[in-house]
């Protein structure tokens, strides 16, 4: 790993082979200065509208949601899990991550990084390791949080350093196609990787847009979850946005209410389906008793011609919220929201009464159905029916 502080960044846009200059993004005085070049201007792809909206001058960052950098930039930086890699490798080679400006971290990212922006200069990595097998990358996980050892860090960094999330999770590509793989971290059960395989199951027959996803069989243990990426394919990558950079929304405190997530879907898309397939997913949240509905958990994906829809839902899983609430609040509930407020929510969508009904109903029968999911996906008994109850106790309470 090689180290050189950087004071200008170099933003690119690839979607497919050929990279397109965006702007520079520059440093001073502690200050972050962002400016399209012309040429990008007249394409005009919005990457950002809300936050950094495509024009000509020098954009001075005076939101300081995200110390101060751009939420278009900061959905490419990595946290959680990957912040964590990068410091512990920082720190082997005797750099102190402290040091580090968001323009060097963003250099760290270079290619790397999700979606279609790429960062130059690129700071050199090193290469990863070949490994025979996902059990050989869990071992490494395993050695390296629950002993503290530094020893595959570098590799580690190669393989998932750019991904967002507080989970272990490596970007692999595997069976011709590409994917992200989550591990157990060591404060997880045993069997989440089977929860959140069942959530999918779940998700889908609830009519939820989802990407691809499967069980990796491990050697011991009980496989790993992994979901087909969204934002790249062979040929090409999709510019991705989360609500979280689209709005200037911290993920880390909740902030947010569905409300501006639904009229952030209204102003991009600008289709009543896309409106509709994230009212779906905020359906399925409330009644699947996920509440870690952060706003880096929803995203949009921009075409090559500029045209935003909703991404495929993504992160589904069984969590208890931030002192048993959501993170995004309904309509301004945050705990246990209900039908009431779900029917608020589509009004102020446009979305009509009967439709939003007929969603609500279709997604209350597939929860319902919870432990024929969670026996397909090799969820244990007593996580089952912990899960069981407490999606019983939302329905029978908040919609009946």
């Amino acid at each position: 790993m090689k180290f050189d502080p950087v004071k200008v960044v170099h933003v690119y846009y690839k979607p497919m082979d050929d990279k397109i200059f965006v702007g520079r993004l520059a440093l001073n005085n502690r200050k972050l200065f962002f400016e399209y070049d012309a040429s990008f201007i007249e394409t005009g792809l919005n990457l950002s509208p809300f936050k950094l909206p495509l024009k000509p001058g020098v954009i001075v960052a005076d939101d300081f949601t995200f110390d101060g950098l751009f939420g278009l930039f900061n959905d490419s930086l990595p946290d959680g899990w990957g912040r964590l890699l990068l410091d512990r490798a920082l720190t082997k080679q005797k750099i102190n991550p402290g040091s580090l400006s968001l323009l060097d971290r963003l250099s760290f990212v270079g290619s790397h990084g999700m979606g279609a922006l790429i960062y130059e200069p690129e700071a050199e990595h090193t290469r990863n390791i070949p490994h025979e097998s996902l059990d050989e990358i869990a071992k490494e996980i395993t050695e390296f949080q629950e002993h503290d050892s530094d020893k595959y860090v570098e590799d580690l960094l190669y393989l998932g350093g750019s991904s967002a999330g507080a989970r272990p999770k490596v970007l692999m590509h595997l069976d011709d196609e590409h994917w992200l793989i989550k591990f157990p971290s060591y404060l997880d059960p045993k069997d989440i990787g089977q929860v959140e395989y069942a959530y999918h199951l779940m998700a889908q027959d609830a009519g939820l847009d989802l990407p691809k996803a499967k069980l990796f069989p491990a050697r011991k243990g009980l496989g790993f979850f992994a979901s087909k990426r969204f934002d790249k394919t062979d040929n090409s990558r999709v510019h991705m946005h989360t609500v979280s950079g689209l709005l200037h929304a911290d993920h880390r405190a909740p902030s947010l209410d569905y409300e501006m997530i639904m009229k952030a879907t209204m102003h991009l898309t600008k289709e009543m389906k896309e409106c509709e397939k994230q009212y779906r997913s905020c359906v399925f949240n409330v009644l699947s008793h996920n509440r870690d509905d952060h706003s880096k958990n929803f995203s949009f994906l921009m075409d090559s011609k500029g045209v935003w829809r909703v991404s495929p839902s993504y992160d589904l899983t069984f969590s208890s919220g931030p002192s048993g609430e959501h993170c995004s609040m309904v309509m301004g509930v945050g705990k246990d929201p209900g039908i009431e407020q779900l029917l608020e929510l589509a009004k102020i969508s446009n979305i009509k009464k009967s439709d939003a009904l007929t969603i609500i109903d279709g997604v209350r029968s597939s929860v319902s159905k919870w432990s024929s999911f969670a026996k397909e996906g090799g969820v244990g008994v007593s996580t089952s029916k912990l899960i069981d109850s407490a999606i019983t106790k939302i329905i029978q309470e908040n919609f009946f």
